[in-house]
């Protein structure tokens, strides 16, 4: 999708005049109801239980899943057994025949046309995915959506000030979200309301449920019992319009809970440990389910933590069978009618996996053993026992002084978790004792922040010198004006999901290991990453002091309050289709797209020659292809955001960062590509393993698409974005022999072979052949495969899915 004038929705007629003020008066209501002075007036909400809520639009229409689910049975071979996950796979089929039908193996081999229940979008990946949807010119939504503003909220100085400031600086931002979710009838979470995948489980997870999310922490739902799948926009825009939404059917690793977690362990120290036997690759193409007598004693938010970072191992999600504890979280956030058709559902099967259902893999861990974990620095599988810390940051010669110690985030933000490192505060204040460093708190949404002040846990976190940051994402996903450490070495503690370099303050040299928000909080006031507050004291004048372990409610004693409820949209809301997108034509924040052009014009059936720009070494994620931080603002503007394509992946050829080359001489990686689209010449990049892990983020699909990529090939992809590039129109390839990564280089021509007919439906083989042609005349043939499942072979021949998408509504009348 190449970009155009910055112009008004193209689906808006122009609007009369009172349909102008009417517009204007909602917008202008919207924005009263937001103003700054009434959201800085946070007070004490009267304690009580949530009242229930309407539940009509959040309820999963469990009727029409169980008798898709008894048509599965039909085709399937009799007897079949199925897992959690596959039931609610294939209780969302459009067609079973046609997915499943003609007998042999489904997990791993076939694609799945599937149709969500419902999408969820943050308020950075929202812009583009809004964006994309308004392209296919429909009136409104066709699945529950909503918009949740968190990620572009900056933490400073703390939650007041910072909201404050954030709210002016992306105003405009704010606003296109706002009156996109006025024209399509979608729910809008106003900015200070909370972190996506919080709010998410509060309001809208249900067990069985298949959501989809443009964030790659969306499987925090599966807490709830369902498939939460992080997608990017253009996943998105298929729930959007209708479109069968295709997944390859996952394989199914089978994570079997024995025992139970004792003294300092928590549901985080056991994904950290998986994390570290799995890898960052270990979950590609697989969903975890979770079974066995140690799951139905975690918390619901617990398994939202564990959900959560299933994407650090490159899940496609996880999830857990419906328990108590689901039914209690869902009464207290006021969904009891959800509970009690969860309840019913389960009766007639739908909530568990078969008995006698096989994985593919069972990993069996017993929680009586486990101990917490640390991972890092630099990447999230790195796991090192609590016991054995120490001598560990002293054979890597890494730091051992604590800089930063951050607990909460959408992986570590509940009541339980606040309760619980309350209760390790309380311990330190009756010592004597205030954190020895910067000790920030982000709560996950507006719903804890009220109820952790209201029951005391707040006020005993500032008492110990705690910084209380605003609802939102914050340091955990760069968003830190961060002044201390710059470009030194240093390491912080964090309960949060991911830390790549940078990642979360901008310093290459900042160490960010991952823990419990239990023992980043006991770290905090020893500042010495030596210590271990399960066997170590502290020295206090009146003698040593050691912290027992914490204990914590899992639902607020007196039930949740709700807060400041003007953070909150109206549910259910009609679309308002003579509201105006409001962009500006002079934003330097948002751009209007236009569709990409196809590589496949006039029955063309290979890809024109390419340059290859160059080979990217190592581990390569989302965060390197397109930066967070500072870039964020630029996400609705895709030739601004475009000039940070690639700026710190390292180039194999030289070992230097952000450093490429064409025919004229090296510049940096944004320019190089620059200049490859200037002269219109089509080009291609090799990369490593894993290319694209890390989050949802399409950016580094679109990105280069813009710039002229045709194609990538890897020696391995991340799930989602091996599927984001097919949707921008991006061949991605696969090295059959991965040695042979090294046999293609700057400035060497590629054209493809077998393309045609792949593209025709008379393949029989997955090979595409790449004929390389170097500078000095040297030719060289190399195999690679493609994963390409028919709707997608339609997309790359169209340009784009969403080209795809308009072509097809266009011939059905509904564009």
């Amino acid at each position: 999708m190449s970009t155009g004038s910055n112009i008004a929705d193209p689906n808006s007629s122009p609007p009369s005049s009172t349909q102008q003020r009417d517009k204007m008066a909602i917008l202008s209501r919207a924005r009263a109801s937001s103003s700054l002075p009434r959201r800085l007036a946070r007070t004490f909400a009267t304690p009580a239980a949530l009242p229930v809520k309407d539940c009509t639009s959040i309820t999963p229409p469990y009727s029409r899943l169980l008798k898709t689910l008894d048509e599965v049975r039909d085709v399937l071979p009799k007897g079949s057994k199925l897992t959690l996950a596959e039931k609610i796979l294939y209780a969302h089929l459009r067609n079973p025949e046609e997915s499943l039908g003609g007998g042999g193996k489904v997990r791993g081999e076939r694609y799945l046309k599937l149709r969500p229940d419902r999408v969820a979008m943050q308020d950075a990946s929202a812009q583009m995915a809004l964006l994309q949807f308004m392209t296919c010119r429909l009136p409104s939504c066709a699945v529950p959506a909503s918009i949740h503003c968190d990620h572009l909220i900056q933490a400073q100085t703390g939650a007041e000030s910072d909201l404050s400031r954030s709210i002016e600086a992306n105003r405009e931002v704010f606003d296109f979200l706002e009156s996109a979710a006025l024209k399509y009838g979608i729910e809008f979470w106003r900015p200070g309301s909370g972190i996506i995948h919080q709010i998410v489980l509060e309001n809208y997870a249900a067990p069985g449920l298949l959501m989809l999310g443009t964030d790659s922490h969306t499987p925090n739902a599966g807490g709830l019992g369902m498939l939460a799948i992080g997608v990017g926009g253009a996943d998105a825009v298929d729930a959007l319009t209708d479109t069968p939404w295709e997944l390859k059917a996952p394989l199914v690793t089978g994570i079997k809970l024995t025992g139970e977690l004792k003294g300092w362990a928590t549901p985080k120290d056991l994904i950290l440990h998986l994390a570290g036997k799995l890898t960052v690759r270990g979950g590609t193409g697989r969903i975890l389910e979770y079974f066995g007598p140690g799951v139905s004693a975690q918390s619901c938010t617990g398994l939202a933590t564990i959900a959560n970072m299933g994407a650090e191992v490159g899940a496609t999600t996880s999830t857990f069978p419906y328990s108590d504890n689901m039914r209690q979280y869902l009464h207290a956030t006021g969904r009891g009618p959800v509970a009690e058709a969860a309840d019913q559902a389960a009766k007639n099967g739908f909530l568990q996996a078969d008995e006698g259902a096989e994985y593919d893999e069972v990993i069996e861990i017993n929680l009586s053993e486990l101990e917490p974990h640390l991972n890092g620095p630099f990447t999230p599988d790195l796991a090192t026992p609590l016991s054995g810390f120490s001598s560990f940051l002293n054979e890597n010669k890494y730091p051992t002084t604590l800089s930063s110690a951050l607990i909460g985030s959408c992986t570590n933000s509940s009541y339980e978790d606040m309760s619980r490192v309350a209760s390790i505060a309380e311990q330190a204040k009756a010592a004597g004792l205030k954190s020895k460093v910067p000790f920030l708190v982000t709560p996950g949404s507006e719903l804890i922040r009220a109820t952790i002040e209201r029951d005391g846990l707040q006020g005993t976190l500032e008492d110990v010198g705690a910084t209380v940051l605003a609802n939102a994402c914050g340091p955990c996903i760069g968003q830190w004006k961060r002044d201390e450490k710059k470009g030194e070495d240093n390491a912080i503690l964090t309960s949060f999901n991911r830390n790549f370099k940078a990642r979360n303050d901008g310093n290459l040299k900042t160490m960010n290991f991952l823990a419990s928000p239990e023992i980043v909080t006991a770290m905090a006031f020893s500042g010495d990453l030596n210590f271990n507050p399960a066997t170590d004291s502290i020295p206090t004048p009146n003698g040593p002091f050691k912290f027992t372990p914490p204990s914590g409610d899992r639902l607020p004693p007196t039930g949740y309050t709700p807060g400041d409820l003007s953070y909150a949209p109206q549910p259910s809301p009609k679309p308002v289709p003579e509201t105006e997108i409001a962009i500006s034509p002079s934003s330097t924040r948002l751009e209007i797209l236009e569709p990409f052009g196809t590589n496949f014009a006039g029955g063309k059936g290979e890809l024109p020659e390419m340059t290859c720009l160059m080979r990217v070494r190592g581990k390569c994620t989302t965060d390197h292809i397109s930066a967070a931080g500072a870039w964020l603002k630029y996400k609705g503007h895709l030739s601004n955001i475009s000039e940070n394509t690639l700026m710190t992946a390292v180039n194999d050829e030289g070992g230097q960062i952000n450093v490429a080359r064409d025919a004229s001489g090296e510049e940096t990686i944004p320019r190089t590509m620059q200049k490859y689209q200037a002269r219109n010449e089509p080009w291609m990049l090799v990369v490593d393993d894993n290319y694209g892990e890390g989050s949802a983020r399409e950016h580094a699909a679109l990105q280069p698409r813009f710039y002229g990529c045709g194609m990538i090939v890897a020696r391995s992809f991340a799930r989602i974005h091996e599927t984001n590039l097919k949707k921008q129109g991006i061949l991605p390839l696969w090295f059959v022999n991965k040695d042979d990564y090294s046999k293609i280089s700057a400035l060497d021509k590629v054209t493809t072979s077998g393309l045609t007919s792949i593209l025709d439906g008379t393949s029989t083989t997955p090979i595409v052949t790449l004929k390389v042609e170097k500078p000095n005349g040297e030719k060289v043939e190399i195999e690679a495969r493609h994963t390409l499942s028919t709707d997608q072979i339609e997309w790359l021949r169209a340009g784009s899915a969403l080209n795809w998408i308009g072509e097809q509504a266009r011939k059905t009348g509904k564009a």
